[in-house]
């Protein structure tokens, strides 16, 4: 079980999509530990949906997915505002120290915005059953937390091996290149959002 937990884990983190862009400009921008911990608030999400499915929380699924619309705009219109945030943004020198705090402000802002995709969850009720992840009785509660487990391991691996590779280089990235990167991962963050609302559009025509 916790095997198949980093599995599903690393299916959800290593997608290059706009929490990745937002872990990775964070990386290059401010240091690789607000990488790193932004990218364990990811983690943090992906773990408490996880939990949701595992332990078979029909209220509090039901309740994210009846009000999915509703978290799907707000993660839209928080990427686009993010992403309009990070391209005006002034790149500026690389500091080496940072306040603890705003480690703990990376930490959950991440987890936020990553726990506003309720697509998420959609994913977790979609797959878990495939492989048989469920929990009926006392006696399966052990392997239900090793699964939960496995995908927090799997997420936060992902995103330590990522923040720090990105980090170890982030040196000798000059001011000039960071302003080109925070262009660029600003735009795409933006239209990420943009794109997240215009499906968001589409899909409720349909209802």
């Amino acid at each position: 079980m916790f095997v198949q937990g980093v599995i599903i884990g690393l299916t959800l983190a290593v997608p290059i999509g706009p929490i990745a862009l937002m872990c990775i400009q964070r990386t290059i921008t401010q240091g690789r530990l607000h990488g790193i911990f932004s990218g364990i608030g990811v983690a943090t999400a992906d773990s408490f949906y996880a939990a949701i499915t595992v332990f078979g929380l029909t209220f509090i699924s039901g309740l994210i997915i009846a009000q999915q619309y509703l978290f799907r705009f707000l993660a839209g219109v928080a990427l686009i505002l993010i992403g309009i945030q990070v391209f005006m943004s002034a790149p500026g020198s690389i500091h080496l120290k940072t306040e603890h705090e705003t480690y703990l402000k990376d930490y959950l802002s991440m987890v936020t915005i990553a726990a506003a995709n309720p697509l998420t969850l959609v994913f977790f009720l979609v797959i878990l059953p495939g492989i048989g992840v469920v929990v009926v009785q006392g006696a399966s509660l052990l392997f239900a937390l090793e699964f939960i487990a496995g995908v927090f391991f799997g997420s936060t691996a992902w995103w330590i091996i990522l923040c720090g590779s990105i980090g170890s280089v982030r040196s000798r990235i000059s001011v000039k290149t960071l302003g080109i990167i925070n262009r660029i991962s600003g735009l795409l963050i933006s239209c990420f959002g943009t794109a997240m609302l215009i499906l968001l559009i589409k899909t409720m025509e349909f209802v």
